[in-house]
């Protein structure tokens, strides 16, 4: 591994805002406003003394990757000038400013990406991850992860135990937004549930509703090639093909029929992982009453079509999540000590210097990609 200037590395009077000068390019992965993607060379780092900077091995491409590249926006967030992607990763810490203490150089870390303000009612109560001045990595105009050196507060930055690899640490990011899911809608050991979507999220969500002891397990895709994906990954789980033409009210019926028959009573709680909005209209006549659908996938900015009555007279619960807080450590310790495997996920790997390609790759539905991860173990 090349280090910057020896002068400059986990000094204790590193001065804030200094550029960071690194003796390799920062070659980063870059989107911008005409929906082009492209390789370029990152902006100078300026590392505060609160802040590392972590010379990055391994980065998951996420769907908000591709949408920002396809639309330039999610939400009310635009991209309006070059920006660096990517928010699911893992490195080396080759830099520490005054301030830090926890950490130190050669620290093998994974990035919890969104950095809070410290200082907000959500912040002060804990629920971090609603702090509406959060630096979310990869979000404009915070610049992503998808580089050979990336610049984040030390702490965020979880220290990775031995036993897990750097691509293990870039899946953490997945994994705890599915925990923060089951954290606010639990699952109970023995009780069936439905998991719409069997995409990376949807994966997530099958290891740990099986970890959690849920069974029997319904996920739903229309894709076959997923399905068999599932069943590969999580034996005993139960897949349904969903077509597009039939209404929500009848497939659930249709679910809930093949649940019974797998005898399972109707779930109490049901896991949208799609964002899909025929999707969610499904999953809400899906769980019992009084039940709950929770939903993981992130999709339109509206949606219309939700059977309120239904809900209303079935008293089921709509709930939602943004992102995660207080997640990681838990999914550290999942990974750490085998209770979840995640590593079959991965299903394409390419270097730094073909992250483009990547992100195509994990556009393009017809490679049979699941998680992609962009490494980069050169000096």
């Amino acid at each position: 591994m090349e280090t910057p200037r020896a002068s400059t590395i986990g000094k204790p009077d590193n001065k804030a805002n200094d550029i960071f000068q690194p003796e390799r390019p920062n070659t980063a992965l870059f989107t911008n406003e005409r929906r082009e993607i492209f390789m370029g060379a990152s902006p100078a780092l300026r590392p505060k003394s609160d802040e590392c900077v972590v010379r990055m091995r391994c980065n998951g491409i996420c769907g908000s990757d591709v949408h920002f590249w396809h639309t330039g926006w999610i939400g009310d967030l635009q991209i309006t000038s070059d920006h660096v992607l990517g928010h699911e990763g893992a490195g080396e810490v080759i830099w520490t400013g005054a301030d830090v203490k926890q950490l130190r150089v050669g620290d093998r870390v994974a990035i919890e990406p969104g950095v809070p303000c410290d200082e907000c009612f959500e912040c002060r109560s804990g629920n971090y991850n609603l702090c509406a001045g959060v630096a979310f990595s990869g979000v404009p105009p915070h610049p992503g992860s998808i580089r050979r050196y990336h610049v984040h507060r030390a702490a965020f930055l979880h220290r990775l135990p031995d036993s897990l690899s750097y691509s293990d640490g870039a899946l953490l990011e997945p994994l705890s937004v599915v925990l923060h899911g089951f954290e606010r809608s639990p699952i109970r050991m023995g009780e069936s549930t439905i998991i719409l979507g069997a995409g990376p999220i949807g994966m997530c969500a099958l290891a740990v509703a099986r970890a959690s002891g849920a069974c029997p397990i319904i996920v739903t895709d229309i894709d076959p090639g997923r399905l068999q994906f599932a069943r590969d990954f999580v034996p005993g789980c139960i897949t349904v093909q969903i077509d597009m033409q039939n209404q929500p009210e009848d497939l659930a019926k249709y679910i809930k029929q093949i649940i019974r028959e797998s005898c399972g009573d109707e779930p109490r709680i049901v896991y949208e992982c799609t964002g899909v909005q025929s999707s969610v209209v499904t999953a809400c006549y899906l769980p019992r009453r009084a039940g709950e659908v929770m939903v993981i996938g992130v999709g339109r900015p509206i949606m219309n079509d939700l059977p309120f009555m239904h809900m209303s007279l079935a008293e089921v619960d709509l709930k939602f999540i943004n992102r995660y807080h207080h997640s990681w450590p838990a999914a550290i310790r999942l990974i750490q000590h085998g209770v979840i495997n995640l590593q079959p996920l991965i299903t394409h790997r390419f270097q730094l210097d073909d992250a483009k390609q990547a992100l195509e790759a994990s556009a393009d539905r017809t490679t049979g990609s699941i998680k992609i991860h962009i490494e980069d173990f050169g000096p």
